[in-house]
């Protein structure tokens, strides 16, 4: 049972309060690299990151084959920031702290889903809440993620996100169609990122069907979210993917290559 000696928080608390975790996590994000003074140069940095970031400025297919093993077909684009600070000759610390400032935009998204999963207004779900962030972030699987050149932290915020908006409705009953939608188009976005991002963003329609109402609602708007997760797919990865498509006769090169041969044999593409 919820305490009543806490009482009910100001409002001006309740108006910023996830202003107040937002600000609060950054600095405790950009305090690692600070503390830490580098970015460690893992063996991924030096085989594939860089390289990508310079593939996303540079395509580089008439030129290099595997050059970064089959690393070099990833989704290229997120690197670009880790490339330019190379090539810029940031410092270990810059770079950390860049790096910290990305992470700490999946910050609102997680502190939205808390908000939603622990309503209330008093002192002692505001601790629930902001307690709820920081158990979110201090596994050792996110915070290795501060110290090098690794997306993977990156690619999940719009999933995060996603579950957010999502959960929106639960939180505030009524609300519009443009939480799901958004919440789709950011699924979407976060499985182009990364392809393995598909398996979690499966779970998405228990969310968009979650929120209470007549059941022609829920599946409508889990429809049209649906439709929105392929929209912001294709968006955010067409064009990557058609440019794997062009040289490869695969969007994904090099996974499934081998379902993609029936569909080049019917459009006669030869390598």
């Amino acid at each position: 049972m919820r305490p009543e000696a806490a009482g009910r928080a100001p409002a001006w608390v309740l108006r910023r309060e996830g202003w107040l975790v937002f600000l609060l996590g950054t600095l405790a994000f950009v305090a690692i690299p600070l503390s830490l003074g580098s970015v460690g140069i893992s063996w991924d940095t030096v085989n594939h990151h860089i390289y990508l970031g310079w593939t996303a400025e540079h395509p580089r297919f008439d030129r290099d084959y595997l050059a970064a093993s089959y690393q070099s077909y990833q989704y290229p684009y997120l690197y670009w920031p880790i490339y330019k600070l190379a090539l810029g000759g940031a410092s270990g610390m810059t770079a950390g702290i860049v790096i910290a400032l990305m992470h700490a935009t999946a910050i609102p998204a997680t502190w939205m889903i808390a908000r939603s999963c622990i309503p209330g207004e008093d002192w002692f779900a505001i601790a629930m809440r902001g307690g709820a962030v920081v158990l979110a972030f201090i596994s050792g699987a996110v915070l290795s993620m501060f110290d090098v050149t690794s997306n993977d932290l990156v690619a999940a915020t719009p999933l995060i996100w996603a579950y957010a908006l999502a959960l929106r409705p639960v939180s505030r009953p009524g609300a519009s169609l443009a939480w799901p939608v958004a919440s789709g188009v950011l699924a979407g976005l976060s499985v182009a990122f990364k392809l393995s991002n598909g398996f979690l963003a499966l779970a998405m329609p228990v969310l968009w069907l979650w929120p209470a109402g007549p059941l022609r609602v829920r599946l409508r708007r889990c429809m049209l979210a649906g439709l929105c997760v392929l929209a912001g797919f294709a968006a955010s990865y067409g064009y990557w993917g058609w440019q794997l498509w062009t040289h490869y006769g695969n969007p994904i090169y090099p996974l499934y290559d081998g379902l993609f041969e029936p569909l080049r044999h019917w459009l006669g593409w030869h390598r």
